[in-house]
């Protein structure tokens, strides 16, 4: 991602404006505006395996669950997520939130994004935004240390999806779908993949 890109998910109900992407910090750094309309939520509760997210509220409301425990961010208030914290976040306010957010690093973060906002927006996820088990499958196992859901137990959702993967990719799923990507998701797809060849 590259500042000035925009990104939404009409399923979800946010829309993430990028100040600074991958492109612009060598992978570092993802930060921007995220604007989530009332009821709007991220898809479901999960964690990052090494990667932190601090989100600052700066209009709105938006209640966290952070392993466990519930808390309310109002202006000016701050939150921290660090790596292997069970969280979720939804606005609970009766106007858009907007939220400062900083994530940290980026790159495969990105790519994880605009995966998850593509099939939602495609059709191919649930109402909450969680993909559906096909695409699913193929998705959890490539972004499983940038975000993983927490339901079904991880060790059911890995025997299901190693079994259901081959299956998704037959019936012509990807777990990065170049249709999904903006510009410089494309870019770091293709070097990815160029690495990957020359192990």
């Amino acid at each position: 991602m590259r500042a000035g890109e925009v990104y939404e998910n009409r399923v979800q109900g946010d829309r993430f404006v990028v100040r600074e992407g991958s492109a612009d910090t060598e992978g570092e750094r993802l930060v921007g505006d995220l604007y989530v309309r009332p009821g709007g939520r991220v898809a479901g509760k999960h964690t990052h395996a090494y990667i932190t997210e601090r989100f600052e509220v700066l209009s709105g409301t938006v209640r966290f669950h952070l392993d466990g425990r519930d808390e309310l961010a109002r202006p000016g208030e701050q939150v921290e997520v660090r790596p292997g914290v069970v969280h979720d976040w939804w606005n609970v306010g009766d106007d858009e939130a907007h939220v400062f957010v900083d994530i940290r690093p980026a790159e495969r973060f990105e790519l994880m994004i605009e995966n998850l906002y593509g099939l939602a927006n495609d059709g191919k996820a649930n109402a909450r935004g969680v993909p559906r088990l096909l695409p699913l499958a193929l998705f959890a196992r490539e972004f499983r240390r940038e975000g993983e859901f927490i339901s079904p137990p991880r060790t059911i959702q890995r025997l299901l999806f190693s079994v259901l993967a081959p299956l998704a990719r037959a019936r012509g799923y990807r777990a990065i779908n170049p249709e999904y990507l903006g510009p410089t998701g494309k870019a770091a797809a293709q070097s990815m993949v160029e690495e990957s060849r020359a192990l």
